[in-house]
């Protein structure tokens, strides 16, 4: 393919699938990262990758990053969804703002295609029907989620004004290899970091809480599918198509680790909806993306990449 694209954010747990899927479809792949991030060992010396590293709110360091690419890939957010009622003008400041700086430089420089990374578990709010088509109504329940959302917009305004083709995908909840167990970022692998440390798993509720959990790996996939996509859509849910309850979840990986795994509930959370499950029929249709990795599977390969 020999184009070159730029991948904000590429160091993380999902920007470094997307980087390997990109390069191993003959993509040029340029990170852009916080100084200090190191590269993955997926991806670490690569043929085809190159590292930069700047601040994303720094429109000095962005136009440096952005010479000579052919495509955006938007991975970056400042903040994790739980926090982000408790800084919502920091949100803004350190997403929305710098990301419509983002599109304005894009113009500037040419460069038309751009895929984001928006929230298909926030931005739709408490679901009327399960599961969520792209055209359900948006009422997200935290900051998190009205940031992507305002994001979304300004990227159909750019593509109107500017003839920006951007492409937002809504991705579902991804777990996999990678991920940062260390953290509550993640219901798989914050249980799995409790389950295999011997310790209880803290359950937000009386477990019935369902989400659509997603493989990083087919996360990766649908983001090379977008940036070849040239329909009229612009977004599209990423998910599973199934939903998980916690102690659904907890019941499966106490199978794939062949012991019981002790539970502690705690008091439900307000910002957490019951249920979210993608309806992935747009991105089948108009993608050619479809999720290859069973729960199970997903599940074992994540296990074994942490015994390693």
């Amino acid at each position: 393919m020999g184009q070159r694209c730029l991948v904000l954010g590429g160091g993380g747990f999902i920007g470094t699938a997307v980087a390997q899927e990109l390069l191993a479809q003959g993509w040029q792949v340029r990170i852009f990262e916080r100084p200090g991030t190191k590269p993955s060992p997926r991806i670490a010396g690569a043929d085809g990758l190159e590292w930069a590293s700047g601040d994303f709110q720094d429109a000095t360091d962005v136009a440096a990053a952005l010479e000579g690419v052919d495509a955006v890939v938007h991975l970056i957010a400042t903040m994790l969804p739980k926090a982000s009622n408790e800084q919502p003008a920091y949100d803004v400041d350190s997403n929305v703002v710098p990301t419509v700086r983002l599109l304005g430089q894009m113009t500037e420089r040419g460069i038309r295609r751009i895929v984001f990374a928006s929230s298909g578990g926030t931005v739709y709010g408490v679901p009327r029907a399960i599961p969520i088509t792209e055209q359900h109504p948006t009422q997200p329940e935290v900051s998190y989620g009205i940031t992507k959302l305002a994001i979304e917009k300004y990227l159909y305004l750019f593509s109107r004004l500017h003839g920006l083709r951007p492409t937002t995908l809504r991705i579902a909840n991804p777990y996999g290899g990678g991920q940062r167990i260390g953290t509550a970022q993640g219901a798989v692998a914050a249980f799995l970091h409790r389950a295999l440390q011997g310790e209880p798993v803290e359950i937000w509720g009386d477990g019935s809480v369902t989400r659509d959990y997603l493989h990083v790996d087919d996360v990766g996939r649908a983001f090379a599918c977008a940036l070849r996509y040239e329909g009229p859509h612009q977004v599209f849910n990423i998910g599973a198509g199934q939903g998980l309850s916690l102690n659904e979840l907890v019941a499966a990986i106490e199978k794939q680790l062949g012991a019981p795994v002790a539970r502690r509930y705690l008091p439900g959370r307000s910002f957490d909806v019951p249920v979210s499950v993608l309806d992935n029929t747009l991105a089948r249709t108009e993608l050619q993306w479809a999720p290859t990795i069973t729960i199970v599977d997903g599940l074992r390969r994540t296990i074994e990449g942490l015994a390693r």
